[in-house]
Parts: structure tokens; sequence; C-alpha cells
């Protein structure tokens, strides 16, 4: 029968029987009969509604072996010229792609960002997984394969669905799963993804479904659906299985959907319909040559636009402008199931219900040729040859449709399908036996056991027994003729498993395994991104296999093989921009100026490959989104100094880009200026150090963005320096950042342009004001660094403080402050020292018993900086032995000589050193010395030590007197005299007097 003539005989099923059968059951059961009865009835008119539509209509589940094998069998009898489809109409042009992919994959549409949607959405993320023994695949598989057939999608596009979404933050997180187990990574293939299905049959409302699975006895709508639907199917003929779906769907959508769920239903069969619409009309096309492939819920609907002999279009909304990127992302059976929410295990349970219909049947499924680009290489062949990342099983082609083949497709099997009958009779039979099931449940018996005690479950023959056994109690208590699958599992995980896991898996993943195990797809290299493959490609010369869906462990020696360097570049950048996992560097570091020798890493691209086709969304190469990164996050909005900062340092480590560095410095500059407090200067100081050490040893030495940077800081901290003072919400750490980048950074700043004023003010500024302990000690050690107080005042101070018992709970909060102090001067360590020790030593065991907790609570943040300066302080003052000690006195406690009784002792001294030979360069120092001998006496002062100037001293300057007298010297000399105001002017820069520099 040819398919222009073909007509719809085949499907003219009596109703009114059925129509009979159904009003006596409500009847029979139903207290108030009318209103069920009109339910039913209705039911039935949804049935002869979707069968009296001139366009063929073909109801499929999602992953349902059924409705693979009735497409398989219906393609075969009677190849159409278009095949419409319910899929996103802009996941179309990627179906190409599909042939260099190991199935399971997913069509996905990316949209990084998007203004027309909620910032809580970003980043928009759809999927629409495909397997081999899904009614979309084999449909897919056979358009492509066979070019007098056109294949059209004509469901609502990625940006409608979306747009249908109610705008709240929550709507998208009630769209996607929760995120799986830690330990479930094939799980977490799809992301953070919403999913679409052809054909989906799930039951939205909660109430519906749970009295399905409370009537059936069982615990999940996949098991209910395997039970009472493909077991009923799955062996009928095509015309059974198309009402039997159309009943279904009608009871699910009459009965088993949310209002929302059923408008939004509504809104895309209203496009589905438009799209055929459209699509006939501007093709030759005879409706009869035509099928329409959708879910079994959307078969039977009552829009305007519902069926060819109704003239309504409807007007489709416009696209959001949001720009979407469309690929291939690999899948597996679990993240379908956790993407779907069925059961862990039922997918796998799926396919090998098709394996068995198929040879059963014996049906030819169809399958997609790969390409005849040859892709596959060894591993020593030519690095820049692309590298083995489509599968290594090649898929077989699809057969060409023939007369006698479309035939046997049309005569089932002896023994397997029946032949048509009505609906009614169909319903009525009891499903077909299958001597096999019988075996296959004794095999599984003892292999779950053989399983099991391989993985340290202590299980036995009579284990095996005691599964079967219960695994027909379970069939009989559902009702059911055989044990299912599910029964099985059931069964396994009752006899044998225990209070604990003795290993890594379950009995419940263990009997996943044993019935098919988890299958993971991928995507081959011509189908992948061009990112993707630019990666692939160059790390191609690692001595590891890239596709593998393990973890592999690559071993770099660069001083062995220099060509391993681009390499290592590559994996460092791919670390920074991919999640933890995907590379992870073993032994390595990547530092400024750093060198490397040898790297040790684990590459897990095979098992992440979805996140390097994520990253392709973002640009062409590698280098180009991670530069786009570093500006997003440095130029963001709430971004603060530090974090431009530590862009600029990455751009160094990983792009080695002078113009972006500089980019990222001047608006870090920019931020900087902006900072309104300190609580980030101390990484600001941590970090800009780094970058000054490094550029040091450059040729070029530090660029111009880096000296604005020092100079800029040193201005803006001086200037926030008295309100960080006198601030209570200024922590005392902040301060201290603070004065350790004005500090450590002043002698670069003044070399650069900038004043020491700015600092002496702002800190004469903040000296009335502050009263905080804490602060107090780091403002008296900074005005120490600046010569604006003595170390003998703040002795004094402390111990007036230690004597005092009231204000003796103040010194804990001190001695932090001068803890804090040592990250900038190590000027009081001595005195941190010397303060210490006071204490342990004057206040008796009643005050510091209560205090000495309170204390070490102070000291234990502060050991890593505070401890290795205070024990060089210690070390140099205390005896070194036991003998010393008993002669030993604190320098604290040492006389301290006025300057009179220096210079009488000094006079009275009978002892005459003799002349000591000074070097140039000691008779140089020595003459310093003594012209400028109130230093040096200060400074032993300070020290507590008593000053003699040597004979050796005033030999030397003499000495040097008698140096300087020549002709030479006296010319100068008389030059100078003749032009005085030249020499007042460069003596007052230096802080002497004119006659002091000419003598």
């Amino acid at each position: 029968m040819s398919t222009a003539k073909r007509n719809h005989d085949d499907l003219a099923i009596p109703f009114d029987p059925l129509k009979d059968q159904l009003l006596a059951a409500a009847e029979a059961f139903a207290t108030e009969a009318q209103p069920l009865a009109e339910i039913l009835g209705g039911l039935v008119n949804d049935v002869e509604h979707a069968c009296r539509e001139p366009l063929e209509i073909v109801p499929v589940c999602h992953h349902s072996p059924s409705s693979a094998l009735q497409m398989v069998r219906r393609l075969a009898a009677c190849p159409p010229r278009v095949v419409y489809m319910e899929c996103c109409e802009d996941l179309r042009p990627i179906l190409d792609g599909l042939r260099d992919c190991r199935l399971p994959v997913a069509l996905q549409a990316f949209a990084p960002t998007s203004e027309a949607f909620p910032a809580a959405w970003s980043p928009l993320n759809l999927v629409c997984p495909l397997t081999e023994f899904s009614a979309e695949f084999q449909a897919i598989a056979f358009a492509l394969e066979n070019p007098g057939t056109e294949l059209v999608f004509v469901d609502r596009s990625a940006d409608l669905v979306f747009q249908w979404m109610p705008r709240d933050d929550a709507a998208i997180a009630r769209a996607i799963p929760d995120d799986p187990e830690v330990d479930d990574e094939e799980a977490a293939m799809h992301g953070s993804a919403v999913g679409v299905e052809v054909g989906s049959l799930v039951p939205t409302f909660d109430l519906f479904r749970l009295v399905l699975l409370k009537n059936a006895r069982v615990r999940h709508f996949s098991e209910w659906w395997d039970r009472y639907v493909e077991e009923a199917v799955i062996d009928g003929d095509y015309a059974a299985y198309r009402q039997v779906l159309f009943l279904v769907g009608s009871l699910f959508r009459r009965l088993g959907t949310t209002d929302h769920e059923r408008r939004t239903d509504e809104l895309r069969e209203r496009h589905m319909w438009t799209r055929i619409k459209e699509h006939l009309h501007g093709s030759s096309i005879d409706p009869c040559d035509a099928i329409y492939i959708c879910g079994a819920a959307h078969a039977a609907s009552y829009v305007p636009e519902f069926g060819l002999e109704s003239k309504a279009l409807w007007e489709i909304p416009p696209p959001s402008g949001t720009k979407w990127h469309y690929g291939l992302l690999p899948s597996s059976y679990s993240a379908i199931c956790h993407q779907f929410s069925h059961p862990h295990g039922a997918v796998t349970l799926a396919e090998a219900r098709w394996r068995k219909s198929l040879a059963r049947q014996t049906l030819q499924p169809f399958s997609l040729k790969a390409n005849d680009k040859k892709t596959s290489r060894k591993r020593n062949g030519n690095p820049g040859d692309p590298p083995l990342v489509a599968p290594k099983r090649k898929s077989k082609a699809a057969a060409p449709v023939t007369v006698a083949k479309a035939a046997e497709a049309e005569t089932p099997p002896s023994g397997s399908a029946t032949p048509p009958r009505p609906l009614l009779d169909y319903l009525k039979a009891s499903p077909t036996q299958v001597e096999s099931d019988e075996e296959d449940l004794l095999q599984n018996c003892v292999r779950i056991v053989e399983l099991a005690r391989r993985h340290g479950y202590l299980a036995s023959t009579a284990d095996s027994i005691a599964v079967y056994q219960t695994a027909i109690l379970l069939a009989n208590l559902r009702n059911r003729r055989h044990p299912t699958p599910y029964d099985f599992r059931e069964a396994a995980i009752t006899c044998i498993e225990k209070d604990a896991v003795p290993g890594k898996r379950n009995v419940a993943r263990l009997c996943d395994m044993l019935l098919g195990g988890d299958k993971v797809g991928q995507i081959g290299f011509d189908s992948l991104p061009p990112l993707a493959q630019d990666v692939y490609t160059r790390l191609n010369p690692l001595p590891i296999p890239l596709e593998s869906h393990t973890i592999q462990r690559a071993l770099l020696d660069f001083r062995k093989t220099p060509a391993l360097l681009p390499c290592s570049d590559l994996l460092w950048k791919l670390h920074y921009l991919f999640p933890p996992g995907v590379v992870r560097p073993i032994m390595g570091q990547r530092q400024l100026g750093h060198v490397p020798q040898q790297e040790s890493w684990d590459v897990a691209i095979g098992i992440y490959q979805g996140e390097v086709i994520h990253l392709a969304y973002e640009g062409i190469t590698v280098e180009h989104v991670l530069e786009r990164r570093l500006k997003k996050h440095a130029f963001d909005p709430e971004s603060r100094t530090v974090d431009a900062i530590r862009m600029a340092e990455d751009s160094i480590l990983y792009l080695k880009s002078e113009r972006l560095t500089e980019e990222l410095g001047e608006r870090a500059i920019d931020l900087l200026m902006q900072e309104p407090d300190a609580k980030q200067a101390r990484e600001i100081h941590a970090r800009i150090t780094r970058l000054v050490h490094y550029y040091r040893t450059t040729e070029a030495g530090l660029p111009a963005w880096l000296k604005r940077f020092v100079t800029t800081g040193y201005s803006h901290y001086a200037t926030l320096l008295p309100n960080a003072f006198t601030d209570r919400g200024t922590h005392v750490n902040d301060l201290a950042a603070m004065l350790q980048f004005l500090f450590t950074l002043e002698s670069l700043a003044l070399s650069l342009g900038c004043e020491r004023s700015q600092l002496v003010i702002a800190l004469r500024q903040a000296a009335p004001v502050t009263v905080d302990p804490p602060k107090l000690a780091l403002l008296w050690s900074a005005e120490c660094v600046l010569r604006l107080r003595d170390a003998a005042s703040l002795r004094g101070h402390f111990d007036t403080l230690i004597e005092n018992e009231l204000t003796l709970p103040a010194l804990p909060e001190y001695l932090e402050g001068l803890l804090l102090a040592l990250v900038f001067t190590p000027l009081v360590g001595g005195l941190t020292v010397e303060l210490l020790s006071k204490a342990f030593e004057r206040l008796p065991d009643r005050l510091l018993m209560p205090w000495l907790p309170k204390l070490l609570m102070m000291l234990r943040p502060h050991a890593d900086i505070a401890l290795p300066i205070l024990m060089k302080e210690a070390a140099s003052l205390f005896p070194s032995s036991l003998e010393a000690l008993a002669d030993w006195q604190p320098p604290w406690y040492r006389p301290v000589a006025s300057p009179e009784q220096t210079a009488a002792a000094s006079k009275e001294t009978t002892h005459t050193p003799s002349r000591v030979v000074l070097s140039p360069s000691d008779q140089a120092a020595a003459s310093l010395l003594a012209a400028q001998r109130a230093t040096t006496d200060a400074l032993a002062t300070a020290l507590g030590l008593p000053t003699t100037w040597s004979s050796a001293t005033a030999a030397a300057e003499t000495d040097r007197i008698a140096a300087t007298a020549s002709p030479e010297h006296d010319a100068v000399r008389a030059l100078l005299r003749a032009f005085p105001s030249t020499m007042q002017a460069a003596s007052t820069l230096s802080g002497l007097s004119a006659r002091s520099a000419l003598s």
C-alpha cells in the first residue's frame, strides 16, 4: 500500500463497547457514578479525538523501550517524508554532531548571562538528554540517515522555556534538581540545568501520583509505568500501542496534572501545532506523508490550534534577546535519573528491557554513521594531530529501508507480537509470558551473591535462594505473574544488605551494576567547540589518554622534556578556570619568578568533559576566557582594591601580558583612592610587596603603575591614619597593617617623591585623641620610629602601669599593640621583652595567675610574627650560661651615666690606649661619628651604655683635617667663601650650619 493512499482504517477501533465497559465499571464501583462516568467517557473521547486527526500522531514516553521499538517498526514499515518532533526548535541545528558521540548525550542550550531574566537565574542552562533506546533518538537517526525524510523540531525554544517561568528567584531553583551526593560524580554531569524531555508522562499532581503508587503497591512511578504500561504494550501491535498511550496520556492530563503545568502544556501545544501548519503550508508535503511525535499527554488537546482542520494560528512570543550557545554535553544514566527524579537505576533497567526486546523481536535499531573524517590516531602520532576523543567502537549504519524490510517489520515475529486487535480485547488480555525471565532471575540471584562476596559481604548460596524466594513473594503481593527487576532489587537489598557497608558500594549499587550498570556518554572531537578542541590538541603531548574516564596521573620532567612546558602553562590556566577536580596539581607551584623543574598532575578531563564544553561557551581560546574573567572580576562594581591587585598578579602568573597587567594595575589605583577603611590593608601590603620584590628582579624594574600605586597608597593611608586611631570600628590589626604599609614601603615612596611630613602630621593629629590601649601602643611605636618619642618615656609609663593594680588589667592590651608593631619596626622588641620580664618579676602570684590566661590568649595569634623577634631579643639580653647568671644584671637596671659624669670619667682615666692604625674607610666612619657626636651620645643613652671618646677617634679627626689640607681643598674652600649664598642653601637643606660645612 503506497504512502499517498495510506488511510487510517487500521486504526479504526470500536469505541462504543469500551465506553459501555467503562460506564458499567463506574456504576458498580462509584457512589456518585455520574461525575466519574463523565471523566471515563472523556478519556475515551480523547482517544477517538487523537485517532481521527489526519496528521498521524505518534505518542511516546521519555526513554521508554516500548516507544522506541514501536518507532523502529513504524519508520521501517512506512517511511514518512517529514517527522515533526516535540523538542526545542532551536536545538535542531546541532544534531549532526551526534555522529561523533557515544550515547547518552544531551542537547544543550547555554547562556552565561542575560538581562531579560532575574540575575539569580544566571547562568541559564537547558539540557535535553538522548539515549539509544528512546523514540526520539530512533527518529533522529532515521531522519539523518535518510535524505528523503525531513526532521523538524516544533516545540518552544529554550528562550521561551525560561520566559514562561514565574519571574521570581526561587522559580529556577524549583526547576533544577537538588545537588546529588558528593561521591556520585556521574549524576552531576548536567550541572545546574533545567531538563526537558520528549514525552514526559510523570504526574505532577502529588495526590494522584500517591494514589497510583498506593494502589499498585510500588514505590516509584517508573516502576508503575514499567509494570502497567511497558509490559502491556512492548509486544503489542502499533494500533493498540497508540490507543493505550492516548488513554494513559488523557488520564494524566485530566487527573494527574496541576493547573500551572496544564496551562504550560497548552501553550506548548499551541506553539507546536502552529509550527506544524506553517511548515506544511510552506511545503508540498501531504499530511498523510508526515508523522507527529509528541508526548502522550499532548496527543489529545483541545486548544484552538489543534489539528489540520483548524485554520487557527497562534502568535508566538518574540525572543528575549538573550544570546544562547548550543552544543552537545556528555550525559549518563545516573544524570538522567537525577535530572528527572527517577529512581537510581531506572534508565539502566529500561536499557536492559530494550536489549531483550530487540533480541526477542529480531529488530535492528537505527543508528548514525560516524563522520568520514578520521579523527582517531595512535598515541605515538604527531603532536599536532587532534587527540582521540571519539568513541572507540564504531556505530553501525542504519540499514537502508526497502519494501521487503518494511513488509518484514509490519509482520510480527512468531511467538512475540500479537496481531492487531481492538483496544478493548487488548486491555482485557494478560501480558505475554516470557520464558527467558525465569532463567534471568535465577542467574541474577546467583550473580548478585557472587558480586556481593567480591565487595566484602558475607553472602552464601542460602542468600541466593532467599533472594529468589523473596522476589517471587514480592511479585505475588503486587499481583504480578513474574518478578520484575524492581522486585529482584528490593529482594536483594532485603536479604543481603547489612547494617554497615563493608566496601565502597552497597547492595543497591551492586544491583545496578549487575543489571547493566551506569553508562557515560562522550562527545567526539569533531563535535566539540573550538576551545575544547584547542585544549585537547595542546595537551596532546602529555603521556596520558585524555579521553579516559578515570583520573590520569601525568609526571612532567622539564629538564628531560622541555617541550612539556607549554602543557604545564595550559594546565595551570585550566586549574585557575575550572572547578576543583578537573585538573589538580600534585607536585609543583605557580609563583612569581618561579622556574619549574618537575610537576605532577591529576588530569580528569575525560570525566569532566562537560566543564570543558561550558568553558568553550565563553570564548575561542583559554587565554581569551582567562583575560575576560580577570577583567570581569577587576572591573566589577563590587570589587575592592585587593581584588584588582589579585587579578593583576594573576595576569602575570598566567598570561604574562604587560598591557593587561597595566590595565588591571591602573584599576587597582583607582579603587585604592576610594578605599574608605583599612580592612584590606594587610592583604594589599602583602601582594604589593610581593610584586615589588618580583619586579626588582627583572631587567625593566618597577613599572609605572606600581610606582603610582606605592605613592598613592602612602598618601592615602597617611590621610586615613587619624580617623583610624580614633574610630572604634577600625580593628587594631587593620591599623597595624596600615602602619606596616607606610613604614615598610616608606623608603620606596620617599624615593618616588612622597614627603615624610604627611606621616608626621597624621601621627601628631592622632596623638591627642587616641585612647584605646592597643592603638596607643601602636601610636607610640610609630612615634619612636619617627623619633617623636624616646624609649625612656615609654619605659617610665609602663613602670607606672605595672605598679598600679587598677591599671594592670590593661597591660595585655598594651602588649598586643607592641606585638603588632613588630611587623613594621623591630625597635620595640627589646621594650616588649623588658616589659614582660618586669611583669613576671614584680607581680605577685595573686595578680599574675588571673592575668596570665589573658596574656597567653593575646600572645597566641601573634606567635608566627612576634615569637622569632622576641626570642632573638631575649637571647641578646639574657646570659647564655649558668655561670654568667650569677653576676648578670638586666640592662634596664644598670645606671645610666650623665654627660658630666662621662666627661669627668674620661679626664680621670690614666690609661692611654695605643695609637690604632685605621684604614681609609674606618677613618671616614670615625670622622663622621666625631663630627656628629650628639647622635652617638643619644644612641648610647638609649641603650644604657657610657659614652667615652677614645684618642683613636681624635687622631682620626686630626688625620682627616690633615688629609683635607691640600691645595685642591684650599681652592674649594675659597670658592665656597666667595659664593656664600649657595653654601647657605645647601646647608639649610642638610640641616647643618654653613660654618660647620666649611670647616
